[in-house]
């Protein structure tokens, strides 16, 4: 098994790879931090972090030569299992509207918004929230809703397909915590950071072939 974290300039890399290290210190899988687009063809599996703002991630994606075609010859084209964190989730959407419209991987279909919420609700959201599955998925084996995880966001997913939504949290109003469709999966919150569920969910997604 060969991981691909792609490394774009989003930050937050060590964490993640630190995480996938300790599910996969079993199985000797080797983990690749990567801004390199001719990496992807060796690996069996691709994650996508992302920290900071929708415009800025899909800039820094877009910099890396080769990389957009790379990404969707492995990914939508032969298939590879695709894990996108936080903002790197929401890339896989058409459009995101953080300090004014940006095209997204277009892989799933929606858009980026605001969180709007009233002023007993403080943006970002942040911290501990209890998931709620909505649909399973092999990425959720073994995960429950009431299960917590750790969110940091001040925009969320709002899907054209219902079905791609496979669990959501509450925070004054359901948002969207975990997405799917095939082999592309991402979840809004951070796996890396959420403990027991998270690391189950990094398992998961090691398993899925």
């Amino acid at each position: 098994m060969r991981i691909a974290i792609i490394d774009y300039g989003s930050g937050n890399l060590r964490s993640v790879e630190k995480a996938f290290e300790r599910v996969s210190s079993a199985n000797n899988s080797d983990i690749m931090v990567t801004s390199d687009a001719s990496e992807l063809a060796k690996a069996t599996h691709i994650v996508l972090p992302g920290v900071g703002a929708f415009a800025d991630c899909m800039q820094g994606l877009n910099n890396l030569s080769g990389m957009r075609d790379a990404l969707e010859q492995q990914v939508t084209g032969s298939r590879k299992p695709f894990l996108g964190i936080c903002v790197g989730m929401q890339m896989l959407f058409d459009t995101g509207f953080e300090h004014g419209e940006h095209k997204g991987l277009g892989w799933l279909s929606g858009e980026i918004r605001k969180i709007e919420r009233d002023s007993s609700f403080k943006i970002p959201h942040m911290g501990w929230n209890d998931l709620h599955i909505k649909s399973q998925h092999p990425l959720l084996d073994g995960i429950k809703s009431s299960d917590h995880a750790y969110f940091v966001h001040s925009y969320h997913a709002i899907c054209k397909n219902p079905s791609d939504v496979r669990a959501t949290t509450d925070y004054g109003g359901e948002i969207t915590a975990v997405v799917a469709s095939g082999n592309i999966m991402g979840t809004q919150f951070h796996p890396e950071k959420s403990q027991e569920a998270g690391l189950r969910l990094i398992k998961n997604f090691l398993q899925i072939c």
